[in-house]
């Protein structure tokens, strides 16, 4: 299922850009929105500010790139019960 893929690509880059996403995914921008919308919800992922560097070959303007980042799972991570631990 797409939303998967999105999902995957996201957290395998750590930030992934808009444009460069909608090429990946032949997909339009409108549609890739509204995918990543349900993975913000979830608390997964999240929209970078405007003008926030996409760490990548810096040859796009900041301000016209829109930025998403892998937030990971941190309400699961959080329960002590699901915890990891160092070396004991």
């Amino acid at each position: 299922m797409i939303l998967m893929e999105i999902r995957d690509y996201v957290r395998r880059h750590g930030r992934a850009a808009l444009p460069d996403m909608a090429v990946h995914f032949d997909m339009a921008p409108d549609a890739l929105r509204s995918a990543l919308q349900r993975w913000i919800a979830r608390g997964q992922v999240r929209q970078l500010p405007t003008g926030t560097p996409c760490r990548g070959c810096r040859l796009c303007d900041p301000a016209q790139v829109e930025l998403y980042e892998w937030v990971g799972d941190s309400k699961r991570s959080a329960h002590p019960a699901r915890a990891t631990y160092g070396p004991a």
